[in-house]
C-alpha cells in the first residue's frame, strides 16, 4: 500500500503564518480499483468530494485552511484524478461505497461532507446509506434534485459525442461550468482546471455521466436530514436549477447562500466561499 509525505504551504489568506502543514497521500484498493486520497491535519473529520471533470486538487486552498483545526480527507472519485474506473456506469451509490472504503480504512466514524457538484450527489448517496455517521453536509454548486428529462437527454447525447470528439466535448462541458465573465477574469485558473479536466479518461467521463443520470431525487431526505445542512449556489449557474433549489430550501428552512457568479464558486467567488465554508464547519 504505497504512501508518501509531501509539504504544502498555507493558503494565501494565511500568508503571515509560518506554519507548514503535512499532507499524507495514499492509494488503497476497492473492488480491484485503486482509490487515491489525502489526509491532512488533526481533529474532527471533514471529507471533501470534487465534481465531474475535477480532482481533489480543487480543494487545495480550503484544505490548507481547514486542516489547521480539523482532519481533512480529500478523495479522487471513481474515474477521476488518480483513481481508477470500475465500469462504464458509476452510480452515486458506487462512488459513495468507494468513499466509505477510505473512511473505514482510516478508522473514522463521524464526518462532515462538502461536495462540489457531482461530489454533492455522492455525499447525499453516502448520507442516505450512513445517516448516523454524518455531522453535516454542504452542497457546493450542487443540488438534491434528480436530473429532469432534458438533462438526462443531454448526458446521453454527450456520451455519444465524447467517443469521437473527446477533447472538444470536454472543453465544451467544462466551459459551461463558468460564467462568461469568469472565464476571462480567472483565465489562468480556468486554463489550469481545464487541463485537469482533459486528463479525465473516456471511461471516467462516460461512467460519471451515466451515474448522474441515474441518481434519485434526494430533496425530501435533505429537508429532513438529522444533521446540519447548507447549500452554496451561483446566481449564473447554467447547470443547477437555482430558482427551484432556492424555493425548496426556503419552504423547508434549509440554510443557503447565493454568490454572484456561476458553477465554480471555489474559483469565481473564492474568498466568500472560503468564509462561508469555515462558518458552516464551525457551526454547532
Amino acid at each position: 500500500m504505497p504512501s508518501n509525505i509531501v509539504k504544502i504551504l498555507p493558503c494565501k489568506t494565511e500568508a503571515k503564518t509560518q506554519q507548514i502543514l503535512y499532507l499524507l497521500t495514499m492509494t488503497i484498493l476497492h473492488k480491484n480499483a485503486s482509490i487515491w486520497f489525502s489526509v491532512s491535519g488533526k481533529g474532527a473529520a471533514i471529507v471533501l468530494l470534487h465534481g465531474f471533470l475535477e480532482d481533489s486538487s480543487m480543494w487545495t486552498d480550503l484544505a490548507s485552511v481547514l486542516s489547521k483545526k480539523n482532519k481533512v480527507i480529500c478523495i479522487d472519485l471513481l474515474g477521476h484524478g488518480k483513481t481508477d474506473s470500475l465500469s462504464y456506469v458509476h452510480t452515486m451509490e458506487e462512488m459513495a461505497d468507494a468513499v466509505f472504503t477510505v473512511l473505514k480504512y482510516l478508522g473514522l466514524r463521524k464526518y462532515t461532507f462538502i461536495g462540489h457538484s457531482m461530489g454533492g450527489y455522492v455525499a447525499l448517496a453516502f448520507a442516505k446509506a450512513h445517516p448516523k455517521d454524518i455531522k453535516g453536509l454542504c452542497l457546493l454548486n450542487s443540488t438534491y434534485q434528480a436530473d429532469d428529462d432534458e438533462r438526462k437527454q443531454l448526458r446521453t447525447r454527450a456520451n455519444k459525442m465524447i467517443q469521437t470528439n473527446f477533447n472538444n466535448m470536454v472543453r465544451m462541458s467544462f466551459a459551461n461550468l463558468f460564467s462568461a465573465e469568469s472565464k476571462l477574469k480567472h483565465k489562468d485558473v480556468f486554463d489550469a482546471a481545464l487541463q485537469i479536466a482533459l486528463k479525465t479518461s473516456l471511461q471516467g467521463y462516460m461512467a460519471g455521466q451515466e451515474g448522474m443520470k441515474l441518481r434519485e431525487d434526494s430533496s425530501t431526505f435533505f429537508a429532513k436530514a438529522p444533521f446540519k445542512t447548507f447549500i452554496i449556489l451561483g446566481k449564473k449557474d447554467a447547470v443547477i436549477d437555482v430558482e427551484s433549489t432556492i424555493a425548496f430550501a426556503e419552504m423547508h428552512k434549509i440554510e443557503y447562500q447565493v454568490f454572484s457568479e456561476g458553477h465554480m464558486s471555489h474559483i469565481e467567488n473564492k474568498q466568500e466561499y472560503l468564509n462561508k465554508i469555515i462558518l458552516f464547519i464551525e457551526k454547532k
